[in-house]
Order: structure tokens, then C-alpha cells, then sequence
């Protein structure tokens, strides 16, 4: 169970990391001075990979949570 433990915190470094680089890609678009539709259009596009790093993060905590369980 030490595997899944380590595995599941791999996995949630690696979603906290793409929370902080969708937060580095809104900031830079922000500073861009965009207009509206084009700062809609960058955060739509940024939107997928924020979800998605938030959902590795999630089952990597999981993942820890359970591995600490079972050991």
C-alpha cells in the first residue's frame, strides 16, 4: 500500500502543479489587456485543464487517503 500511497501523491503535486500553471495562463492573459471577448475566449480555453488538474488532484488525495487506510 506504500506504492498507492506514493503514486496518489504524485498524482496530486501533479494537479496542484496545473492549478498553479492555469493561474500563471489567466494572470499573463489579464496583464495582456485583452478585450472582453478575447479574454473570454483564452479563459474557455483555459477552463478544460483547470478542471482536470483539479480532478487529478482530487483522486491523488484519494488515493492517499486510501493507501493510509489499507496500511
Amino acid at each position: 500500500m506504500e506504492v498507492m500511497i506514493w503514486i496518489g501523491a504524485l498524482a496530486s503535486l501533479t494537479g496542484v502543479a496545473g492549478l498553479i500553471w492555469c493561474i500563471v495562463i489567466v494572470a499573463r492573459a489579464k496583464r495582456e489587456n485583452l478585450s472582453e471577448d478575447d479574454l473570454r475566449a483564452r479563459l474557455k480555453s483555459v477552463l478544460p485543464l483547470n478542471l482536470g488538474a483539479l480532478l487529478l488532484s482530487a483522486i491523488g488525495l484519494m488515493l492517499v487517503v486510501v493507501g493510509i487506510l489499507l496500511s
